[in-house]
């Protein structure tokens, strides 16, 4: 009566111990959910203890019995010290489930850190600061019967989390190469966004691999992280720069590059490009970023300059107004002035410059209908699908 009293307790304080979990997985196309019930690990972990108990309390009568039959003295064998052994006995078995629960609760916590990685790779959206470093493994005796039974749906899941990180993996070096390439094109060298070595050819572990141990897990996820941290700091760099077109209505009196200098008439290079409208035309930053210059200066007349960080810097020249004070922050897209025909211009148009390092490239590579990271992950989506497709 006492032992079933007991064990009815022990029950109900693991079923205490334990909370439903709910995991909800994206795949790059669909939503899945697994839960892991509260009850079910209660009850399993519960049955473990019970059977546990009674056999450690068979071993005990077995023990007295054979005492007995030896004639050795069994009064250490009492009734009441049976009950202390198992009394011991359940403390000890509640230690354990407290680190299992712990290594459970531990275990759960990577399980979602894991999803919100691949779902941030995999959607291009949120950034690795928020997530923090992977979560490493919990050591935990495997080998327990309520270990296994408890963290079994778990391992479970990483698992499946596992075959997705491949191909969060594949998605995050598409990205990469084609931001890269994107930079290329606008004469930008990715390396000033981010330092170090990236890339090379990503191969999966094999199915089981995590089941063999946990460190291959963790390395692989180690791995991941970092490509969508390199990603993150690549993305976020190449939205300063300059991308949106300075006027609504574009068209080129004068491109970039050696012309007839329209002063002299002998060959000159020609910084940026000009674009012709209206006295009043309104001039609009093209990406974000801190003005420096704002008044007259020299041929340039009325002058605008905005630095974009990592060495980029645009020029706004020959305006009739200048609409914003210097060492301002500016939006992409926001109103910074009026063209006009100031300083060295014949008539008038925006002269539009875009420095490297204070050396000028042609504008017009920079300027697309939309953002570099909008034609990215279109393009990555594409070869993603492209890539699923061929399997």
């Amino acid at each position: 009566m006492v032992s079933t009293t007991l064990n009815a307790n022990l029950v109900s304080r693991f079923r205490d111990l334990f909370t439903t979990r709910d995991f909800i997985f994206h795949d790059g196309r669909d939503l899945k959910r697994f839960s892991v019930a509260g009850r079910t690990q209660a009850i399993l972990a519960g049955v473990a203890a019970i059977t546990v108990t009674f056999s450690a309390y068979g071993v005990s009568q077995a023990a007295f019995g054979a005492i007995m039959a030896t004639g050795v003295a069994g009064t250490a064998a009492t009734p009441e010290a049976r009950m202390e052994k198992m009394r011991a006995e359940m403390t000890r078995l509640e230690a354990d489930v407290a680190a299992i629960k712990e290594a459970a609760k531990v275990q759960a916590a990577r399980v979602e850190q894991r999803q919100k990685i691949i779902a941030g790779v995999l959607s291009g959206k949120g950034s690795p600061a928020d997530v923090g470093m992977p979560i490493e493994n919990v050591s935990v005796d495997a080998n327990s019967a309520m270990a296994r039974e408890v963290l079994a749906p778990l391992r479970q899941v990483e698992a499946r989390q596992a075959q997705l990180a491949a191909k969060a993996h594949r998605t995050a070096q598409i990205r990469l190469h084609l931001t890269q390439q994107q930079l290329r094109k606008m004469g930008i060298q990715p390396e000033r966004f981010v330092s170090g070595g990236m890339g090379g050819p990503y191969e999966a572990a094999p199915e089981g691999a995590a089941a063999a141990g946990e460190a291959s897990a963790d390395a692989q996820f180690r791995s991941l992280f970092q490509t969508w941290q390199k990603l993150d700091v690549l993305e976020q760099s190449v939205i300063a720069i300059p991308s949106l077109q300075p006027v609504e209505n574009m068209r080129l009196t004068s491109s970039f590059g050696v012309r007839s200098d329209p002063f002299h008439g002998t060959a000159a290079m020609h910084a940026g490009i000009d674009i012709p409208g209206p006295i009043g035309t309104p001039i609009y930053a093209t990406a974000d970023g801190v003005t420096g210059r704002t008044g007259r200066f020299g041929g340039y007349g009325n002058l605008i300059t905005i630095n974009h960080g990592k060495g980029i810097e645009t020029r706004y020249g020959h305006l009739s107004k200048i609409l914003v004070a210097p060492n301002t922050r500016v939006r992409r897209g926001q109103l910074i002035g009026l063209m006009g025909s100031t300083g060295r211009s014949t008539g008038s148009h925006l002269h539009y410059e875009v420095r490297v390092d204070g050396k000028a490239l042609n504008p017009m590579p920079f300027m697309q209908n939309t953002s570099v990271i909008e034609q990215v992950q279109q393009s990555a989506a594409r070869l993603q699908l492209t890539a699923v497709g061929g399997n």
